[in-house]
This record gives C-alpha cells, structure tokens and sequence, in this order.
C-alpha cells in the first residue's frame, strides 16, 4: 500500500481482501467473535498508511468489510482519531443476506450467504465526500467501476463505459497477476518482485493499463490478456451494473507497460444477483505414505488393501480417497527423488471417524505393511471443512445500501433495465457479425511432438466446484491453429481429469483465446480440498506441459 501511495500519481487506490475462501474464514471469525467478520490485514496497513493518503488526495476503495462493513467503518474512524485525523469514512451494505435467509428461501445451515453488489453504492458514498470507503461482498470490479462512475457521472444507461470499467476492474482485481505474476512467458520478463497495475480511465469506459516507474514485472497485452481470462467463461460476462461483452474487447500496447483496453460493449444486466453461501461441509483429515524405489503401484496397493481391512467397516469414513502421485524417479540420486507419495483423503460429518481410529489404522500398519513404510507426518484428528454454493436471488428484493460519512442511508436501485441471459451455452451474435467466425484452418505442413506451452499461454482458477481455464496464442498464424486444434474433445484427451466432466469451450477472437468451463472438476470448491489443486491454480501449466502435434513453423 505505501508502495502504491508514494510510486506515484493516484487518484483512487483500490484493493479486493476477498475471495470464497475468505468468507468462509470470515464467517468462522465472526462466530468466535460477532464484533470480528472483517480483513483485519487491512486496518492494520491503515495504521501505517492512514495519514499518507489523506495527504496525498488518494481515496480509498476497499471490500476489507467482509461480513462486518459498518465494523470496519467504526474502526477506522477510531484509527482516525487515535491519529487525530478528521476522515470521512463511509460503508456499503446489504449484501448479508443471511438474517433474511428464509424470506429468500436460501438453504440452511449456512455460516454466510452474501449478495455480490455493483458499483452505484460505492459511487453514492465518494459523491458524498468519502474518503475511505469499505463495502462488503461486491463484485470485484466493483471496486474500481465505482469511482469511475462518481468521477464521470455515469447513469445505469451507460452500458458500454460500465463495460469497460468493468473490464479494467477485472484486469486489477488480483493485482500482481496483470503485471507478470503467475504469467505463462514469466521468464520473458524481470518478475522477483512485480508492481502492482493501474488504470487510467477514460469518459467513455476505455482505458489504460500500467504501472507506477520504476517498479518491477510488466504490462503487455500478454499480461492483461492472461489476467481477462482469469476465471470468466464465455463472451458475457455477467454483473449486477451490466452484462460486459469480453468477445468485443481490443487490446493495444501503445508504448512500454501501456496497454489500452477499448471498444468494449455493454449489455444489460440479469435481472437477479449472484449469492456466495457458504456452510461447513463436515470434517477432513489427511495421511500421506511414502513409497520409495521398486514397485510403486504393487506397495500402492498393499497399502489400500492393508489399510481398509484394519479399518472397522462402522469407523470407515462416508468418502475415502486415494491419489498417487508418482513422483519417483528411476535410479535416482536422493532418497526423495527415488518416491511416490500416495495420499489418502477422508471426510465424514462425524469428526470421530475422521479422527482417532484413522490414523490408529494407518500407524499400526508399520511393522507390517510395504517395505519403506514411513508417512510424511503423524496423523491429526481432522478439522472441519467449507463448502461453496452459488444461488440467485431477484435484485430488486437486495437492500443495497450506501451510508454516507454523515451516518445517512441512502437506498441504492437496481438496474432498471435488465435482460435475461440464454439457457443455452450458445455464444451470442457479436456486434461486427464477421468477427465471432472460427478463423481459417492453417495450411497443412510438417509437424513435430512438442509441448503445447511452446505457442500459447493459460492462465486457470476456480469458480466454487468449477474450473476455468482461458488459453491464447501469441500469434495470428498460432490463433489459427490453436482455434482448430484445442477443442473440447482435444482437452479431455490431453487433461484426463476431465474426461466423464462437462465441458464448455469458448471463442473470443479479439483476444486470440479459447476460454473453458470444467463444471465440477473441483467438488465442493476450494474449502473442500477436493483435488491436489483445490483452486485450479495449476492447471493451465499441466496443459501446457502437455505434448501434441505442433506445426514445426510455429515451432
């Protein structure tokens, strides 16, 4: 943050502290202690940064309110003070819907169910004067359409400036990751410590994208592009101010980390808003064998069969999982390198059987299992684990609400106009009617077996128990190929894990990408710790590192 505040000129310095994680250990905070519920990171980093802000004119936009936003709000007025400041401090609320979880016919059991809002409280409160504003569960763009709309005096009609707010909100939203970090090309650029991105705004929604002088990583229509397909999907992408339409998006680099996002268009937004619910799933525990040298798959199996006879069938968890991972080497150097490691996953809603008697079956098996038997750590009890749902509710019956630094509450509106998306997975027409078509298939020509990470770049993530994962070539004549060669059935063959998974593919030929939809490959989101990669983080670099039939002149 101080790094933001001193680099240079800002006028709004924004940052997003949630994600479905988040919440859920906010959620679990807030239980403990009603009071808490809030990203304490953040007012801990205003006790430094407070004062250098106000100084400076930047105002700040944060969603560090969690579950508890007038908290927060209450809090950093008394930082304020204790600083003898005179701050306007306002919040945005309304989006718990908790409390109202059986008006809404919302499940039960929840430990948090959050509406995410748009932008228009967060304009309502820097009209009126704030200075620092915190909100709960809006969208992540949010954080940056909302003082576009202040600052330009944008109305709900305004479809296609809000789109490109919208675009360049996403671009920062996670930060770092716009300026090199988690990039496909990392090793094109300096990125030990990246800089963290900026966008200057214009009146009609464009912008550019950059970064303060002098500050590590880069800006590149590779980075922003790899950013863009960051856990979106197809060419609509829903919000609770517009529908922005990504498949209409042009990027230009116009000069060394500037890149200029525009001509994007809007649409009107659905008629109802996503809700985040979050609950406990049951409880979860973990034991790890290591497997070293010969016979890897036959000790693999021995310790299945050992392990559930020492296993009372009434003490056996509801869900046992076995992966292996074959990590081992042939005739290795080290010990390490020379093992597999087989890991068994257990959940039940009982923590008992999660608990005592499976890691009493697993160590007993010591003296009399595979030869090497050694675990990576002794076995703990369990600890009880989330699980992420999404609803939707009408958008009208949401109390989106600003309060100002006066302690007004103003009542902010849905969208007028909304529009109701496709039932179908069918992309839409696009607005220059040529431009959505599937490029010409390269000429035929010699190929050779190679990595598929060699001519284009991925970038994944997880959407609760679903994965995106967005690829795009560096080049026309690699567009080309790649629109004709990575198809859904080409993923499944190259990516196993989802073979029996619904997939949806995407063009978006402005951006030279395909984007795809795993539905469920992440079982009940990140908190459930489904897969060895709960949040898809990976999956993009396992796609790359895969081998295919590559035409030897993109090579």
């Amino acid at each position: 943050m101080r790094e933001m505040l001193t680099g240079g000129p800002l006028d709004v310095l924004t940052g997003d502290y949630l994600a479905e994680l988040t919440m859920l250990i906010l959620a679990r905070d807030r239980l403990k202690d009603p009071s808490l519920g809030y990203a304490r990171t953040f007012l801990r980093q205003m006790e430094e940064c407070l004062g250098l802000a106000q100084e400076r004119g930047v105002r700040i936009v944060v969603n560090a309110g969690g579950l508890n936003p007038a908290r927060l709000a209450a809090e950093l007025r008394n930082l304020a003070r204790r600083q003898g400041l005179a701050v306007a401090v306002a919040h945005v609320e309304g989006d718990d819907l908790l409390p109202r979880r059986s008006e809404l016919g919302l499940p039960e059991g929840l430990l948090a169910a959050n509406a995410y809002l748009g932008g228009f409280g967060v304009a309502a409160c820097l009209a009126a004067g704030a200075e620092v504003v915190v909100t709960g569960r809006v969208t992540d763009a949010a954080l940056v359409a909302g003082p576009a709309i202040a600052h330009f005096g944008w109305t709900a009609a305004d479809l296609d400036a809000l789109a490109g707010a919208v675009v360049a909100g996403h671009v920062l939203e996670c930060g770092a990751q716009a300026t090199g970090g988690n990039y496909a090309f990392f090793r094109e650029h300096d990125v030990t410590r990246p800089g963290f991105p900026i966008a200057e705004l214009h009146a009609d929604g464009s912008s550019v994208i950059t970064k303060h002088p002098g500050t590590g990583g880069a800006v590149t229509a590779g980075t922003v592009t790899a950013q863009l397909l960051y856990e979106t999907g197809g060419a609509r992408y829903l919000g609770p101010d517009v529908t922005a339409r990504l498949d209409t998006v042009r990027l230009a680099e116009e000069g060394p980390d500037r890149v200029r996002i525009d001509r994007v268009c809007g649409e009107a937004p659905p008629p109802t808003l996503k809700v985040g619910l979050n609950r406990l799933g049951g409880h979860r525990n973990e034991v790890v064998f290591v497997l070293t040298g010969l016979d890897i798959e036959a000790k693999a199996d021995l310790v299945r069969r050992q392990f559930l006879d020492a296993l009372p069938p009434a003490a056996r968890p509801a869900e046992l999982r076995w992966t292996l991972a074959r990590t081992d080497h042939p005739d290795a150097g080290t010990e390490e390198a020379a093992s597999a490691l087989l890991r068994l996953t257990a959940r039940d809603p009982d923590q008992a059987k999660v608990g005592r008697e499976l890691g009493k079956a697993a160590v007993e098996l010591g003296l009399a299992g595979y030869p090497g038997f050694h675990l990576t750590a002794p076995p703990g009890t369990g600890a009880p684990y989330g699980v992420f749902a999404a609803a939707y509710v009408d958008a009208k019956a949401v109390e989106h609400t600003a309060v100002l630094p006066d302690g007004r509450r103003l009542a902010v509106p849905p969208a007028l106009v909304t529009s109701r998306p496709p039932e179908t997975s069918e992309e839409p027409p696009h607005p220059d009617a040529y431009a959505d078509a599937l490029p010409d298939a390269p000429p035929a020509g010699p190929t050779r077996r190679a990595p598929l990470g060699l001519v284009a770049g991925a970038r994944s993530g997880d959407k609760g128990g679903d994965a995106n994962l967005g690829v795009w070539a560096r080049s026309e004549a690699a567009w080309r190929w790649l629109a004709h060669t990575l198809t859904v059935d080409k993923l499944r063959e190259l990516l196993p894990e989802t073979a029996d998974l619904p997939v949806t593919r995407h063009l978006l030929p402005n951006l030279r990408a395909v984007n795809f939809t795993l539905t469920g490959l992440l079982g009940e989101g990140v908190a459930a710790q489904h897969r060895f990669d709960p949040q898809a983080k990976a999956l993009g670099e396992w796609l790359r590192s895969r081998h295919l039939d590559i035409p030897e002149a993109l090579l």
